[in-house]
């Protein structure tokens, strides 16, 4: 009987491993078709669109960090339409109240005379919420996203009320203009999933834009995926298996990145360091990207790549560092080095 038992564990685990396959290689397919959809539409920018990608994939939220005119707004559309969400969007501004984001209760009378309230759904409830210039508005309106982005609910009126599935946060943001702006504050910095800096584009890349926009007939996205799918695919990234080495090379990392554990170059140059959200954040992330590039298990490659856009915006650097003119960039980099 005990033989027979482990014979069926095995087949079990078998079938399990053979049917965890069959449901990457369906979804490298439908991956491979967002890419795609993606391109003939966006030109260059592969990185960006990679990572903004792997956010959604891994199920988070994503800042957008560019100077006007890089197509952030251009990208969050099309991601809306090929991926086959709801895509709203909202223009932060000094005077956007929290109630402008996540709706409010109104009286209404009905025909026989008896009064209530009703609440009126605000831009929030979508699947993906395009947070433009989100560092243009006041704290206040800011937070109003912090449950959202977390807890995927607001509360209007002591009353609960769940968001749409999937849901997801693009934000963008203008590094050069900070006068009149708000910047964000740490835990919701640490709600984003991943920063993603937007350069700017190569010189086929910007050839391209110039001869594809300006004419009459200009590219347009098309549906490429449905909401429950993405779901699937991103159910399926949770269920990837994580090598060891993986594993520590995360935990290495974000632990490196923290003063006070006896680095003396991070004790020099980090004021403060990531916690656990990273360390989740680069295993959601590391797991979307081996998919999105068409493996089934993360490497130690993808620790390193995803280093940057997981971690700088998850730090703070001290005085010193900041005198001797380095970055947060350069920071992470000599991290990742150290790494091996």
């Amino acid at each position: 009987m005990s033989i027979i038992a482990r014979d069926q564990v095995t087949d079990a685990g078998n079938l399990d491993e053979k049917k965890l396959i069959a449901e990457a290689e369906a979804a490298l397919g439908d991956i491979a078709k967002v890419r795609d959809g993606v391109g003939r539409v966006i030109f260059g920018q592969e990185a960006v669109v990679e990572r903004t990608m792997v956010a959604i994939l891994a199920g988070g939220h994503a800042l957008l960090v560019g100077v006007p005119g890089l197509a952030k707004t251009k990208l969050v559309e099309t991601l809306g339409v090929v991926l086959g969400l709801d895509a709203r969007r909202i223009q932060f501004t000094p005077d956007l109240m929290p109630s402008d984001i996540l709706g409010s209760e109104v009286m209404e009378q009905d025909s026989e005379g008896k009064r209530g309230f009703r609440f009126l759904p605000g831009p929030v409830f979508a699947q993906l919420l395009m947070a433009d210039e989100i560092n243009r508005a006041s704290p206040r309106t800011q937070s109003a996203l912090l449950q959202s982005m977390q807890e995927y609910h607001v509360t209007v009126a002591g009353h609960r009320h769940d968001l749409p599935t999937p849901f997801h946060v693009l934000a963008t943001q203008n590094p050069l203009e900070q006068e009149g702006t708000y910047p964000l504050p740490e835990a919701q910095l640490d709600r984003f999933l991943m920063q993603v800096d937007i350069l700017y584009p190569e010189i086929d890349a910007e050839r391209r834009i110039l001869l594809e926009t300006t004419g009459i007939n200009e590219a347009r996205p098309e549906n490429a995926l449905t909401p429950e799918r993405l779901k699937e695919i991103q159910l399926l990234i949770r269920r990837m298996p994580v090598p060891e080495s993986v594993v520590e090379a995360i935990l290495a990392l974000v632990r490196l990145a923290r003063p006070g554990l006896g680095h003396p170059e991070t004790d020099r140059h980090v004021a403060w360091g990531p916690g656990p959200r990273a360390s989740q954040a680069l295993t959601l992330c590391a797991r979307a990207r081996a998919l999105y590039d068409g493996r089934l298990a993360p490497s130690v490659d993808d620790v390193r790549a995803l280093a940057e856009p997981v971690l700088q915006h998850r730090m703070a650097l001290t005085f010193a560092a900041r005198a001797e003119g380095m970055s947060v960039r350069d920071v992470i980099a000599r991290l990742v080095k150290a790494l091996g």
